[in-house]
């Protein structure tokens, strides 16, 4: 334990008077609130100190560790009406820390508590989808990974994990690291408006011993304004340097849509495998946005549950009710091949002098398609085209934009097809829009 916290009468020494906090009874409880969208973590935690009557000193060091001493405070939460904190300052000749005065009218054990702010501890999401042997359901797990490198152990930890986007006029990290000068210097000031609403926000939620939370697993979740909130339950020892991965849900039988998509100008000759569904109800998801996470996907290829990897990606956060696709990489077993047959140009136009103005090039392309697979799979084939341009084929296809068309099939297991398009660009003067 970093921070170093004592409790003396105000004659005595600084030297003689500084107990390390081992010597005092531990904390009782810690909560760590953690937003993933800035380096920042409220830290909440209790103890029960013996204050003597009359005047006391409480000591507070955040050597070695990413503390904002900016954001430290501290409140009795009993007896407060007897209880008053008469200044705060920061000792000379000692670097950081600072020193509570504080005046008590009683004698005797008082829980209090203190918060603060620090940077060093973050979170993240990560996902795992095991799709079915035919790719049209999955069992989807999220889990939550918390990292800490703040300088600080932080022992039976409640946790919880805050998505939403905080803005303030300095890091936490930059008034923590100020080459250990008493006084905190620069934007401080101004980040102080934005703790209390901070501090104002969090208090809002049940506090750390209220209602009633699951001992072991899960996680609870809370929407929170503008921020959506996960309290994971149970306790944990969230130690400095570690990293803890926890779980957050676990659903089976959610509905997916598989196809795969070729598009060169984007992917070039790969044949690149999506995964798409929605975060809502009917998926038997919605209950929450899912935050930024990376996502591992595996495809179950036996009767016996026997799993291949199908690959991985990223997902940015999905707010409920929105459809999400995850791009899974190039499955070889989907061979998507353009070939040009022939080529012509022809209608070509001059002016007086003999110079070229206009012309008109005809392209026959033949795709081959082949699915190895033993399933059916859905092809989504963009062609990208540029100039006045018309396309003539037997295919049902669908005109994307002013540029790219799209044709949409699907092949049974073992197929093999192709589609044929002819492609007539006109140029210059040839062109009619």
């Amino acid at each position: 334990m970093r921070c170093l916290l004592y409790l003396g009468l105000l004659a005595v020494t600084l030297v003689s008077a500084r107990i390390n906090v081992t010597s005092l009874p531990g904390r009782d409880s810690v909560q760590l609130t953690i937003y993933n969208s800035a380096d920042l973590t409220l830290v909440k935690e209790t103890r029960v100190l013996t204050f003597k009557k009359g005047a006391n000193r409480l000591e507070f060091s955040w050597a070695g560790t990413l503390i904002d001493p900016t954001s430290v405070e501290f409140r009795p939460l009993q007896k407060a009406d007897q209880i008053e904190i008469l200044d705060v300052r920061f000792p000379p000749r000692v670097t950081n820390t600072l020193e509570w005065n504080i005046s008590s009218e009683i004698a005797g054990e008082v829980e209090v508590e203190i918060r603060y702010f620090t940077s060093g501890i973050s979170w993240a999401a990560d996902y795992v989808c095991e799709a079915n042997a035919n790719e049209n359901q999955m069992r989807f797990a999220g889990n939550v990974i918390v990292t800490n490198n703040s300088g600080e152990d932080y022992p039976k930890a409640q946790i919880r994990l805050v998505v939403g986007v905080i803005r303030l006029v300095e890091s936490i990290i930059n008034l923590a690291q100020q080459g250990g000068a008493n006084q905190p210097k620069r934007d401080a000031a101004k980040n102080h408006y934005a703790y209390k609403a901070l501090f104002g926000r969090t208090e809002k939620l049940r506090d750390l011993n209220g209602g009633e939370r699951k001992r072991n697993g899960g996680v609870v979740k809370e929407a929170l304004g503008e921020y959506f909130l996960y309290t994971v339950g149970g306790r944990d020892t969230i130690a400095n340097g570690w990293s803890k991965r926890l779980p957050s849900f676990n659903t089976a039988e959610v509905p997916i849509t598989s196809y795969y998509k070729y598009e060169k100008e984007r992917y070039g000759a790969a044949v690149m495998r999506f995964y798409k569904f929605k975060n809502d109800e009917k998926s038997k998801l919605g209950k929450e946005p899912l935050p930024d996470g990376s996502v591992m996907a595996f495809r179950t290829v036996t009767k016996d549950n026997l799993y291949n990897f199908v690959g991985r990606t990223a997902v940015k956060y999905i707010p409920i009710d929105e459809e999400v696709e995850m791009q899974l990489g190039n499955d070889a077993e989907v061979r998507i091949a353009p070939k040009l047959m022939n080529w012509q140009k022809d209608a070509i136009r001059f002016d007086k002098n003999g110079n070229v103005t206009g012309w008109t090039t005809k392209a026959t392309w033949k795709i081959e398609l082949q699915n190895s697979k033993n399933i059916p799979v859905t092809l989504d084939i963009r062609r990208n085209f540029t100039g006045d341009w018309e396309v003539a084929t037997e295919d049902k296809f669908e005109k994307v934009d002013a540029k790219k068309i799209k044709f949409v099939l699907q092949l049974n297991p073992g197929e093999k097809r192709t589609l044929n398009y002819t492609l007539t660009t006109r140029h210059g003067t040839n062109a009619t829009k």
